[in-house]
């Protein structure tokens, strides 16, 4: 063993100051200062920017944001600054932390649950990964070409896309922690119930024979310097900015459309949480597309601002980035047709139950 081994090994958990901190700033909030409240509308809402913004479309441009060109002006400059601010910081902090698992380790790791406690250990560190449903079909075949058990595999294929956390923080900023941790909940209970439930069918005979056959590397993960993951960490905020800025000019548009241009009376009609087709509707419409969850989010917060309900909202952003058309065609490379449609169908039926509970419980959600 080495000294850094020795010392890695024998220092205190840091577990308990987090959780000291926690009660600190709870007690804060109950003793009447709202560090946390403030926290949330200056760093994740980033109210200040949005007065900055609202400055410059009125007093530099003499436009009015309660007007549509202006107040379009003004979500589509606020939204597209505040998320790439957040998500630059976020998916550094999230890689850092990534860079402890890369992707043997997380194979390793996988490889030691079965059942119940292997696709909640999938599911979570399915959090870890901010891909898109098809950056994570290469993972999923080394998974399985490793032996892993299908259930496992599949529970990491829905969580990874669904789940990250850079995108609940995000979540958070949009809407608010309650809204973000219930959605974390579901959509880990939704890849944790469909890992299961494929895992217990047997359906490995619908894996395509060429997947058990790709060459498994058996090299271990190089320990890194700190510098080396914060190079790491600095090298996928660059990689997944890259891949998602289209996709986020695009969502920040689409929004900044329905919340200025499109009437609130024709989407309530359409979408309106007292619509009970709305959720279905929502779901058909987002399978067909391919977006980053980044660029759903702008979406989601414009039609939740129209009346949209917050279950519906959500069901669409979860068939965009779960069941995009894209990903299913990657994956029917490496599946049968029947354990495809099994996949699909557990997702959507999911999707659109979480749509109508969140509708059902929005209004507590606050």
């Amino acid at each position: 063993m080495t000294p850094a081994d020795s010392a890695v090994r024998h220092s205190p958990p840091r577990w308990p100051w987090i959780l000291a901190g926690l009660a600190a700033l709870w007690a804060m909030e109950r003793a009447g200062l709202p560090v946390l409240s403030w926290a949330n509308a200056q760093l994740l809402r980033m109210d200040w920017l949005s007065t900055l913004v609202r400055l410059l479309v009125e007093g530099g441009l003499g436009l009015s944001v309660a007007d549509p060109l202006g107040g379009s002006l003004h979500f589509f400059v606020y939204d597209v600054i505040k998320i790439f601010v957040l998500l630059s910081a976020l998916i550094f902090c999230v890689s850092y932390v990534q860079s402890h698992f890369p992707p043997e380790r997380t194979r390793d790791i996988l490889g030691r649950y079965t059942g119940v406690s292997g696709s909640v250990a999938a599911a979570l560190l399915g959090t870890l990964t901010p891909f898109c449903s098809c950056s994570s079909i290469p993972l999923f075949i080394g998974f399985t070409s490793a032996g892993l058990p299908l259930g496992v595999t599949f529970a990491f294929l829905i969580s990874s896309p669904l789940v990250d956390l850079a995108s609940v923080i995000l979540l958070a900023s949009i809407f608010n922690w309650t809204v973000a941790l219930a959605y974390v909940v579901v959509g880990l209970l939704l890849a944790i119930v469909g890992g299961l439930l494929i895992g217990r069918l047997r359906m490995e005979r619908h894996i395509e024979p060429f997947v058990f056959a790709a060459p498994v590397s058996a090299a271990q993960a190089q320990r890194l310097t700190r510098s080396e993951r914060m190079a790491y960490a600095r090298d996928q905020v660059l990689d997944i900015v890259r891949r998602v800025w289209p996709y986020v000019l695009a969502g920040v548009g689409i929004g900044a459309a329905i919340h200025n241009w499109i009437p609130a009376t024709w989407v309530a009609a359409t979408l309106g949480q007292d619509r009970w087709w709305a959720v279905l509707v929502a779901t058909a419409i987002g399978i067909p597309m391919y977006a980053d969850i980044f660029g759903t989010l702008p979406i989601a917060q414009a039609l939740v601002a129209k009346g949209v309900g917050l279950g519906t909202a959500l069901a669409f952003m979860m068939a965009v980035t779960a069941l995009s058309l894209p990903s299913l065609i990657m994956l029917k490379r490496v599946v049968k047709a029947p354990l495809l449609a099994l996949f699909f169908g557990l997702v959507t039926v999911g999707i659109v139950i979480i749509g109508y509970l969140f509708n059902a419980i929005g209004p507590a959600l606050g």
